[in-house]
């Protein structure tokens, strides 16, 4: 009786021990979810590997090429500190809320070193900011608009952007003016030297 409560007690640790031994080998992986920006570049901070041409489908045909790349799900976003900004949107000519991490937050998250970032958008638009500018506008990337998550297919799911209405040489401009270095539809970041 003893000898049988010894065996299943020995199976039953040995399901455990083997998780956890393949659990030690397995490669470091993003967080659980899909990646919703992937940060190249001179970055310190990894946890993925090199494009993959076959499963990186957009950024392959974006012509993007890495050999390693900090990934963050929308968990990871959300984990970090919110900022709130209200600037008014060239859309409607309205004020409206965006939350999400400063830019900042999410550069040292991943161990970024270089002085420029081109942030590109799902559609291909990549404009390129220099970093000091970046935190000095405090960019965040924004992750809701007025209180909901942005969707993709709309202005989301990530945006980068900031509040142009507290930086008076871009209040003083037409509210259309304002946001050429901000890619709504934000999924890659080169850091660059």
């Amino acid at each position: 009786m003893h000898k049988r409560h010894f065996l299943g007690a020995l199976a039953g640790a040995a399901v455990p021990l083997s998780t956890l031994a393949q659990q030690a080998q397995a490669p470091t992986q993003p967080a659980p979810g899909p990646a919703l920006l992937t940060v190249t570049g001179l970055v310190g901070k990894t946890n993925r590997g090199p494009l993959d041409p076959v499963l990186d489908q957009m950024m392959a045909k974006q012509k993007l090429a890495f050999d390693k790349a900090r990934a963050f799900g929308y968990a990871d976003l959300a984990a970090m500190p919110a900022v709130t900004i209200r600037p008014t949107l060239e859309y409607d000519n309205k004020p409206h809320v965006l939350r999400g991490p400063l830019l900042a937050t999410v550069l040292q998250a991943c161990g970024a070193t270089g002085t420029r970032l081109a942030m590109r958008a799902i559609d291909g638009y990549a404009p390129t900011i220099d970093v000091a500018q970046a935190q000095r506008l405090r960019f965040i990337v924004a992750t809701h608009l007025d209180g909901r998550p942005m969707p993709l297919g709309g202005l989301g799911p990530l945006w980068a952007v900031y509040d142009a209405d507290k930086v008076p040489e871009m209040a003083a401009k037409p509210v259309d003016q304002r946001f050429a270095q901000c890619p709504w539809g934000l999924y890659h970041i080169d850091v660059q030297a």
